[in-house]
């Protein structure tokens, strides 16, 4: 057995890891309805812009990220890819939104979108902190 540090891991390594857990979890809690989430948004020339990416399972939706490219951003893009995730999310079954923000990222947009903080880590990174933020569905 050889063990390794990698700091720009194989992609392909990295999503056999993921979909380790997902079987696992899978068998574990007999929920099985797992589903990636991608909302894009591209310019005339076919260019990533603005963007959302997660996924469904158990009745939550877990958003990942969500990026505007800076000269979109404060147009309402942001607002608009949330809401559009919360409706397909419901869609799906789900009744709560999860994700997590750095205080200098956007907690304060997410706040306004509804989302309430449920747990943060302080010093992550340093001088900063993580928030864990949740907002219910309605049904």
């Amino acid at each position: 057995m050889s063990w390794t540090v990698e700091t720009e891991p194989n992609p392909a390594d990295v999503a056999f890891l993921e979909d380790r857990i997902n079987e696992y979890n899978f068998a574990t809690t007999g929920i099985t309805d797992g589903q990636l989430l991608a909302l894009l948004v591209r310019d005339d020339g076919g260019r990533l812009v603005a963007g959302l990416y997660g996924w469904t399972w158990g009745g939550t939706c877990e958003v990942r990220f969500l990026w505007v490219q800076e000269g979109l951003r404060r147009q309402g893009t942001g607002r608009r890819l949330l809401v559009e995730a919360e409706a397909e999310a419901q869609r799906r079954g789900c009744g709560q939104v999860v994700l997590s923000t750095h205080s200098f990222q956007a907690p304060g947009f997410y706040r306004k979108m509804g989302y309430a903080v449920v747990g943060q880590f302080d010093e992550y990174p340093a001088g900063h902190t993580l928030y864990f933020l949740r907002k219910p569905l309605r049904s």
